[in-house]
Parts: structure tokens; sequence; C-alpha cells
């Protein structure tokens, strides 16, 4: 996937992605990837990738979540915005 690549190669940098939530509402995030923060080290119990998922580290609300990538609606990083189709 080319929005799974282009975000990865953030290599940790904050990125913003706006995306619309199971609910049906837009929600916007400044996130990150590679937090180890808080990480227990079990892991998942599933792949979230198979499932569409991305798990980042909402900056905002100081935790984990997971941008569904599948109702990606735009991101920007590195200071480059692009829209999802």
């Amino acid at each position: 996937m080319k929005v799974l690549d282009i975000i990865n190669k953030s290599k940790g940098k904050i990125f913003s992605a706006v995306f619309l939530k199971k609910d049906g509402t837009i929600r916007r995030m400044n996130c990150r990837l590679n937090v180890k923060k808080g990480v227990n080290g079990k892991g998942m119990s599933y792949d979230p990738i198979k499932r569409g998922l991305l798990p980042v580290y909402d900056m905002d609300k100081k935790g984990f979540r997971m941008i569904n990538i599948n109702t990606l609606i735009s991101f920007k990083v590195n200071g480059k915005n692009y829209n999802v189709k």
C-alpha cells in the first residue's frame, strides 16, 4: 500500500491524519509511529495492518489509537499534503 509506505518513511516524526471514524464522524489527529512509552511488551493478539488499521500514538490525547487506512481522507507528512482517493 502506497499510503503505508509514505507514513512509514516518516521514521517516527509527527504527522497529521484526517479520517472517518467508525461512528461516521471526521477525526483530525496529530500522531506518530514507533512510540515505545507505555508499551508492556505483550504485543497485540491480532495483526492490525491485515484489518486495515494503523496503530499510532495520538500526541493530543497522549495514548495509542488506530487509524483506519480504508477511511483515510488526507494526511500530512514532512510538510507535504496527501489526499487519498
